[in-house]
């Protein structure tokens, strides 16, 4: 189909690297408990356009390009690594009362979303290396392989991110009336990040 091979493979492989934790499943949790399900899909919507962004710079090359200037590449990878930790760092020391982490407004949701899928640029090169995996060589079609490929990441994001905030959005509304509940969730919603932060930034 368009090019890719094993088509039902490459869907699967999706859905798996989707459910793996990490800082966009975390956005997604976070904002719809904040901002409700406008928030949560919002997210959603930031987490699918930081990876199409990142999987057309790998398509043109980039992951090539910070290869070979390690500077960069590490400049970009603390850079993110920094920014998770301070995220974290708010969620763990914020107190009752105080300001939520995140706006509650949709805008901002989508583009914190954003922000966190593109400040990691170790999935620019994820996505150098899983592409030629499934592309067929003796029925690629260039950009329409390609472009399909993007086009199955997106909707696949879409849906399992409809689903991870209609779960949120179910529990948040049972936990709503204990605000201890809430904010044990967002210290331990810091402390991911942090861990996130530090894994980013010590990986090689």
């Amino acid at each position: 189909m368009f090019g890719i091979a094993d088509y039902g493979a490459f869907v699967v492989a999706i859905i798996v690297f989707l459910a793996i934790p990490g800082p966009g499943n975390l956005a997604l949790i976070t904002s719809t408990g904040k901002g409700g399900m406008g928030g949560g899909l919002a997210a959603t919507l930031g987490v699918i356009a930081g990876d199409q962004v990142l999987m057309w710079m790998a398509v043109a090359g980039v992951a090539a390009l910070l290869a070979a200037y390690p500077a960069a590449f590490a400049f970009v990878q603390w850079a993110g690594a920094a920014y998770l930790a301070w995220l974290g760092w708010k969620m763990l020391s914020a107190k009752p009362g105080d300001a939520p982490v995140l706006d509650i407004r949709p805008r901002q949701y989508f583009q914190q979303a954003l922000t966190i899928t593109l400040l990691n640029p170790k999935a620019i090169v994820f996505y150098m290396a899983f592409f030629p995996l499934f592309v067929d060589p003796q029925k690629h079609q260039g950009l329409v392989t390609f472009g399909a490929m993007a086009a199955t990441i997106a909707v696949l994001t879409f849906l399992y991110g409809l689903a991870v905030v209609l779960l949120t959005h179910f529990l948040a509304e049972r936990m709503r009336a204990s605000p201890r509940i809430t904010q044990l969730l967002n210290k331990i919603a810091g402390v991911f990040l942090i861990g996130f932060g530090i894994k980013l930034a010590i990986s090689k």
